[in-house]
């Protein structure tokens, strides 16, 4: 057995990671425990978007959630504030020397929120749940599918998937193949264990009230008013539970950035995430103003199932027909970087300190896209779209480009309309609220869209398996089998060089295809009071606030 025992940080956080979407209607509720909350630690208050729309580990793919399940619940392994994978739930691990069997050691002791006994059933449950088509999980292929029996599972045998709990401390997976990035995947948010007996007792209600919002993490809910906010208060029951500074944690849920940034500056909230765009030139200088950098691509969603993005002339057209550096530049004023690539910036390729993006301009020598010679890609476009049969335009219909007005949504998206109108194309912009934007967009009831992906993991595949046939993130429904093998053989080799290889291969096709329109790499900026300590924001997209202090 290789053995992998991972050393205890001197402060562990809770965390898992994740990408999601805003809410639907929910009964607010209090628990007892909202008034038997500490008095000795900070009640914080803190503003990361609207309602959303589940809080359901196995169901969310938003980073709003996300930022709210990190604080609730815990994964095997998880992160520290330098982002190393450090122990969670299990306190040390073991590989075999095939590389396809990982057991899992859990802690002593380990409880629910509820105070009964966690055990390593509770993972082997929250696994098969997350594999059960009848779940509907839309992380379910991204997270699984390198296990053992998953195909199975997927197909309606659950007990297929190849995890078991031997003992109550021991949970086990067999691999169906190695997978190099194994312990990153079981650090996202999806593969948090969820309580059987709630979960089966109250379907699809559970996540909706205190009372059956049963969790493992730092944090337990105490409070959810629909459209006000939902408020954690630090779970007594958790291992750690003498290092978490936090009494409460109010999570203020607002759409509006201006409202936001009101209840900042009369300090009813001590963070924002959603600043408005108008006020940055006058806080760009201000302490109080981050802008971190995060692994992440904002991009334009083709609907390849519908005429005309079923024809690549047509996407690669509208691809080329777009001016990054003026996206990135002036229109968010520099906050974020130009996407000359589909995989940005921070994220790894095989050698330590590599990066994936460089390697591909390398590899093919230079950008998909050019930001210093726009005028060349538009000619390029307008080439192209006559090619597809529709000269300066003419006989195109018009198209409709669904968005939700926060931060710069609104501003591209009027951009990208002046923009594809130099190709002679008519482009309407559908505002659409956040409470129903992200299941509109899973439906497929959108001809073009806002999307963007914040990485999960330092892997390039998880944002590329999101074009995977069957991905249940592919709201596009992109589907080419060339690229379907190669993200497999990346997935299923034990050999890094020709993983990273398999990647580079499948990003080259679907740039070529114009599985989307990458625009810009988008970094996190927000405002948090100079006297808050303890906080850290991750490249991933998350903060961690579990651990805060005020001076």
């Amino acid at each position: 057995m290789k053995k992998t025992a991972l050393v205890l940080a001197a402060v562990l956080v809770s965390g898992l990671l994740l990408s999601a979407c805003g809410g639907s209607g929910k009964t607010g509720t209090t628990t007892e425990a909202a008034a038997n909350t500490s008095t000795g630690g900070l009640d914080l208050a803190v503003e990361i978007g609207p309602d959303p729309e589940t809080i359901d580990p196995a169901l969310n793919s938003s980073i709003d959630a996300s930022n709210m399940i990190l604080h609730a619940f815990e994964t095997l392994l998880t992160f520290d504030e330098k982002n190393n994978i450090v122990p969670g739930q299990a306190e040390s691990y073991d590989v075999s020397d095939d590389g396809l069997t990982y057991t899992f050691h859990l802690r002593d002791g380990l409880k629910w929120s509820d105070g009964s006994d966690f055990t390593a059933e509770d993972f082997v449950y929250s696994w098969k749940r997350l594999a059960d088509p009848a779940t509907a999980a839309p992380y379910a292929a991204d997270m699984l599918s390198m296990i053992k029996g998953y195909d199975e599972a997927a197909a309606g045998n659950i007990d297929a998937l190849a995890v078991s709990a031997p003992d109550a401390k021991t949970f086990v997976v067999e691999l169906s193949g190695p997978c190099v990035y194994f312990d990153k995947i079981i650090t996202h948010a999806s593969m948090a264990p969820v309580k059987k007996d709630v979960v089966e007792a109250k379907g699809d209600q559970w996540s909706l009230t205190p009372e059956t919002y049963v969790s493992n993490g730092p944090l337990k809910m105490i409070e959810w008013v629909p459209g006000s906010h939902i408020t954690f208060a630090k779970n007594e029951n958790y291992w750690n539970a003498d290092k978490i500074t936090l009494n409460t944690l109010k999570f203020v849920l607002m759409e509006d950035s201006n409202a936001a940034y009101s209840a900042y500056q009369t300090g009813e909230i001590q963070m924002i995430r959603d600043v408005p765009t108008e006020e940055i030139p006058a806080l760009k200088d201000s302490p109080e103003f981050h802008l971190e950098p995060r692994m992440a691509t904002s991009y334009t969603i083709f609907n390849t199932q519908k005429e005309p993005f079923n024809n690549v002339k047509v996407r690669r057209a509208l691809t080329l027909a777009v001016d990054r550096g003026y996206i990135a530049d002036t229109l968010m004023m520099g906050t974020a970087t130009p996407a000359a690539n589909f995989v940005g910036p921070g994220v790894s390729d095989v050698e330590a300190g590599s990066s994936f993006e460089e390697v591909s301009r390398k590899n093919n020598g230079g950008d998909y896209f050019s930001v210093d010679n726009y005028e060349a890609d538009l000619e390029k476009a307008k080439e192209l779209l006559a090619e597809a049969g529709y000269p300066n335009g003419e006989g195109f219909p018009t198209i409709e480009y669904m968005t939700n007005d926060a931060g710069y949504n609104k501003p591209i998206a009027e951009y990208l309309q002046n923009a594809w109108s130099e190709l002679g194309i008519r482009m309407d912009i559908k505002i659409v609220e956040w409470s129903s934007f992200t299941p509109t967009r899973r439906a497929g009831d959108f001809e073009i869209c806002r999307g963007g992906w914040v990485y999960d993991y330092d892997d390039p595949s998880n944002m590329l398996n999101l074009f995977t046939t069957e991905s249940g993130n592919n709201d596009g429904k992109y589907s080419n089998p060339d690229v379907d093998k190669l993200l497999a053989e990346a997935r299923s080799t034990d050999d890094k060089a020709e993983h990273f290889d398999k990647l580079h291969q499948a990003e080259k096709i679907m740039m070529e295809d114009a599985a989307v329109a990458p625009l810009v790499y988008s970094s996190d900026f927000y405002l948090q009071r100079p006297e808050i300590k303890g906080t850290w924001h991750s490249p991933y997209g998350y903060w961690y606030f579990m651990y805060a202090t005020k001076e």
